[in-house]
């Protein structure tokens, strides 16, 4: 009887072990879902289309992730102003959405490896005279999206009003009627508004060179060292088959 009660109690003992590695050996292994969100008021990076599906740089390039580590992905259209705090209420996995890698985000979350570089630069309506820099805008209104590094650069620079918004085309719209002089954001954001959207085009110019370099990561929870080795996995195997280099050419013309 004790031999039978040792031998049920091994067995159970070795159940309980295996039930909890399976979430970790599942998540190695790939063969999960994850739920990401994304803000998609972001083009080219992130974006709804025609027919109201999420595209843009960053859906491929999570879709290619998911594809060489060996999970599947699905997206949730979630506000800026309230994306952070979705993930630390544990209403998705992850974040993909122009997310910069700052040492202020990075004590409160973890990020994968940086997938792309950026940089922050100025657009302004061509009547504005000779513009090359935020500071040229003193005394006037400069927009960009809310707690964006675009916003927090118009916040250091004196003189000059931000006027943040939760969409940044809210602040294209805002320029294009004269109610602001300039609006901050990523370098793709800013040629996807003043070089390819036709209504801007013959209105609006960049200026000046990009005046940040900024490392985007995908976010996660805190201490989930697993789910960071699962995308950096796909991050590693997409730099390596190039195809980094074809979503390139896809977006960011």
């Amino acid at each position: 009887m004790k031999f039978v009660q040792r031998a049920v109690s091994l067995l159970a003992l070795v159940g309980l072990c295996l039930t909890a590695a399976a979430p970790q050996a599942a998540l190695a292994a790939g063969g999960r879902t994850i739920t990401v969100a994304t803000d998609a008021t972001w083009p080219p990076m992130e974006m709804v289309d025609a027919n109201k599906k999420i595209v843009g740089f960053d859906i491929d390039f999570m879709n290619a992730i998911a594809k060489e580590a060996g999970f599947t992905v699905k997206y949730k259209n979630t506000a800026w102003d309230g994306i952070f705090a979705g993930l630390s209420a544990g209403r998705y996995d992850a974040i993909i959405s122009s997310v910069t890698i700052t040492p202020e985000r990075q004590k409160q979350y973890d990020f994968s490896d940086p997938y792309i570089n950026i940089g922050q630069i100025l657009v302004v309506p061509k009547t504005e005279g000779r513009v090359t820099r935020i500071a040229d805008l003193v005394g006037k209104a400069v927009g960009a999206q809310i707690g964006t590094t675009g916003a927090f650069a118009i916040k250091k620079v004196n003189g000059v009003e931000l006027k943040n918004y939760d969409e940044i085309g809210l602040a294209f719209e805002d320029m294009a009627a004269g109610r602001i002089a300039g609006v901050v954001c990523d370098e793709p954001t800013a040629a996807h508004y003043a070089l390819q959207r036709a209504e801007y085009k013959a209105k609006f110019k960049i200026v000046g060179k990009p005046f940040t370099s900024e490392s985007y990561g995908i976010v996660v929870k805190k201490g989930d060292k697993a789910l960071v080795a699962l995308l950096n996995k796909g991050i590693r195997a997409v730099k390596a088959k190039k195809i980094e280099d074809k979503l390139r050419k896809k977006w960011l013309r």
